[in-house]
């Protein structure tokens, strides 16, 4: 049972992103600049009221030195303009190289084997993981991390300098800046809590939804579903407001009790101090600098309220992000252990998803057709030979294979671009090539920017034929000698698919084959036809055999629908039709 990581290890893991320097550097810069504004208004204070007090006697007027006290407001305004900038530069360097390594060891951990088929299971689910997740986790340094060292860093100025007062003193204004100004940002994080992770799921939501009612409208329409799309969009859209108007309610109620805090403090600060100046303990001057002192006391704590607002959205983010970011790197190994000589694929009792226990051999150079009704197991059998599903249990060893999936998947990007995926290291005389054993070069010469031919998102401007052989290029580029194909020529008409067989027939000479499919017209192609049902294997049949013709004609042929026959455990070879 795998345990999920603790807060403690997601923080420590995303601080380890970033070097210490940049984390404790900007930590302090920010203390440093609290410091010195709160140091320049209660000197400030002190050296108005003191020359004030002065001026009332001739004598003690000639005596007061009004240059050191001057020079060192000027320093301290100097200081904290630059304190700030320096403080503003190293904590975005930090949060940004930070964000940058996050970004970097998603892509990595989503980069494994096994990762592919969650990806295009869920992809706006990964894609709010790099986005919004990802730029959350800003709020943990910039604040909350750093204004709460800053504000305990004012609370124990405050009280060094009441201290100075009265030991008593000091103790009772840090206990009670901490007691109140933590303890407010501590209740506005659990009370805006369930709202800000609301919010952060319906803003999810929302573009997921939104996503899919803009890029499937067509869709939609034809299926009678965009009115409930748009009102599904409306719901969300609903939802998130109102979470917002929770969040500003109770970040309204933050700022009402930071304002009540900060005038307890000033009123028992002007009462204190005039206490201790009754009792002769400080002059005037010090108790002006006191209750100064006392009215910038909260301006740290209060820093924290926007970081303590968002600590609900910054915890969902650590927790969604967590198993990722709290992996250890490890060394990348093969996925699957290499076959004995003669054999392309070795599977001894394999059991993987829904598939298995399955046996099953294939010889280097082999064409093998894996055919079986939707669900049979035959795409799960592609995967786990991908090294893209890891299997339950049992012994599976395969050469490097190349898979053409059922989707054929084109970026917005040049045509070389694309074809390179396959061998980036390819020559643009390599590319032609390819493209013409596919019979695609003629339509890129065609086109006036030829290999630098911008393609539309998901492929826009070419046809479902010149995508599938743009797809059917790029496998003929790999190097790979076991190409693994899902569904070849689905989607094609009759005689674009058998072309694009007849010349992947002739360039995957001395290649191992092996075919997913429903179709009559890509089992022609095989050596050996094996079907699969309820996730076994229900027989074999080498080409020639009357099992080998009997399981090709139960197949889709070309421009037909295929027949409705039942499956009878009686003759292996007659099982469920491929719909």
């Amino acid at each position: 049972m795998k345990t999920r990581p603790g807060l403690f290890t997601l923080l420590a893991a995303v601080a380890s992103l970033a070097p210490r320097k940049l984390w404790l550097g900007g930590a302090a810069l920010a203390a440093l600049t609290v410091l010195m504004g709160m140091a320049l208004l209660g000197l400030s204070g002190w050296f108005i009221t003191a020359t004030a007090l002065a001026g009332l006697l001739p004598a003690t007027a000639l005596m007061f030195d009004v240059f050191m006290p001057s020079a060192g407001i000027r320093l301290l305004a100097v200081g904290r303009t630059g304190a700030r900038y320096a403080e503003r530069l190293v904590t975005h360097d930090a949060t940004l190289a930070v964000l940058a390594a996050v970004r970097e060891k998603l892509f990595r951990h989503w980069s494994r084997p096994y990762a592919a088929r969650q990806l295009l299971q869920r992809p706006a689910r990964l894609l709010q993981r790099l986005t919004a997740d990802v730029d959350a986790l800003d709020s943990v340094y910039l604040r909350l991390l750093v204004p709460a060292l800053s504000a305990l860093a004012a609370a124990f100025f405050i009280a060094i300098a009441y201290g100075v007062m009265r030991w008593w003193l000091g103790l009772l204004v840090f206990a009670w800046l901490l007691l109140a100004g933590w303890g407010v940002a501590l209740w506005l994080g659990l009370a805006s809590r369930k709202a800000a992770v609301r919010r952060a799921m319906a803003l999810e939501g929302l573009r997921s939804q939104t996503v899919d009612l803009v890029a499937g409208q067509t869709d939609l329409l034809m299926a009678g579903q965009l009115p409930q799309q748009a009102a599904a969009v409306l719901r969300s859209d609903a939802r998130g407001a109102q979470a917002d108007a929770q969040l500003y309610h109770t970040e309204a109620r933050a700022t009402q009790a930071y304002g009540a805090v900060s005038a307890i403090t000033l009123s028992a600060s002007v009462l204190l101090m005039g206490a201790l100046v009754q009792g002769r303990y400080i002059g005037a001057a010090v108790a002006a600098l006191g209750i100064l002192l006392a009215l910038s006391a909260m301006e740290p704590f209060a820093a924290l309220r926007r970081g303590a607002t968002e600590a609900g959205r910054s915890w969902l983010a650590l927790r969604r992000l967590g198993p990722a970011l709290a992996q250890p790197e490890v060394q990348a190994e093969p996925v699957l252990s290499l076959p004995e000589s003669a054999w392309a694929v070795q599977l001894q009792e394999v059991v993987v998803g829904s598939l298995g226990p399955v046996d099953l051999q294939i010889a280097q150079g082999e064409r093998v057709a894996v055919i079986g009704s939707s669900g049979a197991g035959k795409s799960t059998l592609l995967l786990a030979l991908a090294g893209e599903w890891q299997i339950a249990s049992g012994h599976l060893a395969a050469q490097r294979c190349s898979w053409m999936t059922q989707r054929t998947e084109l970026f917005q990007d040049s045509l070389r671009d694309n074809l390179r995926l396959a061998r980036p290291d390819a020559s643009d005389a390599e590319l032609w090539q390819a493209l013409e054993t596919a019979g695609l070069a003629a339509d890129i010469k065609a086109l006036p920017q030829g290999l630098n031919s911008l393609l539309g998102e998901g492929g826009l401007g070419f046809s479902g034929g010149q995508a599938r052989r743009l797809a059917l290029a790029r496998l003929l580029l790999s190097s790979a000698s076991c190409w693994l194909l899902d569904e070849a020529t689905e989607g094609l008409d009759a005689a674009t698919a058998r072309d694009v067989l007849q010349r992947l027939s002739g360039a995957a000479q001395g290649r191992t084959l092996i075919f997913a499919t429903h179709w009559q017209r890509e089992v022609e192609l095989a050596d050996r036809v094996i079907w699969l049902q309820s996730g076994r294997i229900a027989g074999q049949a080498l080409r020639g055999s009357r099992e080998f013709s009997q399981a090709l004609s139960r197949l889709r042929p070309d421009g037909l629908v295929p027949r409705s026959n039942v499956h009878t455990a009686a003759q292996p070879t007659d099982f469920s039709p491929v719909l």
